[in-house]
């Protein structure tokens, strides 16, 4: 004979995880704030258990993305540090580094090759923080001209920033001008780069407003103009100053020094940071130009702000190292790859793959030919122009066709 059990001897068997419900104690319903539950058909409320969170799963790939790659430009910048034509060991790189800084660690030795620490500190050291910097200004800047025109095949050189700031530096060399010292051509070349980006757009400006294409076309013909300007100077240029015009172009951070460094740090450093505030309305821009304006997104105002940033950034970048293609147009699209289109994560892991790539290349250009000092800009054109066609099918792919 079965004996009746009202719901209470049920609980009870069920075991502690059971809170009778409000009808039959006659208590006021309480919310469930301690985790899910369920209801059985008797009435009685099962109170899930708390999830216990383990370590690590919160990480996402954007925080991963940011260790390797910080990783990344340690041991590059310390590997470009240690090989040359003369070989240091990394220890002694690092207890130079350390000395030349005031701070005397017992067990990091010294260079121990004669003029060792001379080299580091006025050659290599240098031209590592100039690659560093360029690099990072320019991706940074590819990942903005990318937000802002909506498009993976964005770069920097489409508003004419490069080309402009080419015509500056051949003019510069030209004429032999020294007004400034060796100042002189990456004056210019800053000057004419950030004039041509401003001509761009005001050429583009209509009724108050310009239009992503418009911008676009405007800055081909521009660069089309400056081009052709290029290609008279060195024409009419002597041949001392023609294989000076064409060496720049071809981008090198050969004779980097501190001064430089010192002139373009704090245009970076600010510039980059700034960008870090356009990151929301960027977001917003991505679900196009109505709705960001619907979302009180100011998009004429926004995008005039992201030129001047690609400006300043493109113009202290080429001012001293001269053209160097590919890196605003690879490193934001394989960083969107990985970590997606946020720019709060995209900005700063695109300054990280920025630095790293071009100390890699800048690596290659020292190492690759015995004695010799290739220009990055080769080497990086050589690894772009590849990836540019990938992007290229990839979007054929994407879009069935060319149409």
């Amino acid at each position: 004979m079965t004996v009746p059990t009202d719901h209470r001897d049920r609980a009870a068997v069920r075991g502690r995880n059971v809170v009778p419900s409000a009808a039959v104690t006659g208590a006021s319903p309480v919310p469930d704030t301690a985790g899910a539950g369920s209801t059985d058909e008797v009435g009685t409320r099962h109170v899930a258990p708390p999830v216990r969170r383990t370590r690590g799963a919160g990480r996402t790939p954007a925080s991963l993305l940011f260790l390797v790659l910080t990783i990344l430009l340690i041991a590059t910048t310390l590997l470009s540090a240690m090989v040359g034509q003369l070989f240091i060991p990394p220890l002694e790189v690092v207890g130079s580094f350390f000395r030349g800084l005031g701070l005397d660690f017992a067990w990091l030795p010294a260079p121990g090759q004669q003029f060792g620490h001379e080299a580091l500190w006025e050659v290599r050291f240098p031209r590592v923080a100039m690659t560093i910097l360029v690099g990072a200004a320019l991706a940074v800047a590819g990942a903005l001209m990318q937000g802002i025109f909506g498009n993976p095949l964005a770069e920097p050189g489409v508003v004419g920033v490069s080309s402009g700031a080419a015509v500056g530096a051949s003019f510069a060399i030209l004429f032999g001008f020294t007004f400034a010292g060796s100042f002189t051509v990456p004056l210019f070349a800053f000057v004419c780069g950030l004039a041509t980006t401003a001509l761009v757009y005001g050429l583009a400006r209509a009724n108050g407003r310009t239009e992503a294409v418009t911008l676009i076309l405007t800055g081909v013909a521009v660069n089309a103009v400056a081009g052709a300007a290029i290609s008279f100077i060195v024409f009419k240029a002597p041949t001392s100053a023609r294989e000076q015009i064409v060496f720049w172009q071809m981008g090198s951070f050969n004779g980097s020094r501190w001064e430089q460094v010192s002139v373009i740090l704090p245009i970076i450093v600010v510039a980059s940071i700034l960008c870090l505030f356009l990151s929301r309305q960027l977001d917003l821009l991505a679900l196009g130009e109505k709705s960001a304006r619907h979302l009180g997104v100011n998009v004429e105002r926004l995008r005039i702000i992201a030129m001047i940033y690609v400006a300043l950034l493109v113009s202290a970048a080429v001012a001293f190292a001269g053209i160097i293609a590919f890196v605003g147009l690879v490193v934001p699209h394989l960083v969107r790859m990985l970590i997606g289109p946020g720019h709060r994560a995209l900005l700063p892991a695109s300054l990280l793959g920025g630095a790293v790539l071009l100390v890699i290349a800048d690596l290659g250009a020292r190492t690759l030919v015995e004695f010799a000092d290739l220009p990055i800009g080769m080497l990086t054109s050589l690894v772009g122009g590849p990836f540019f066609f990938y992007l290229l099918r990839r979007s054929r792919a994407a879009s069935g066709g060319w149409g």
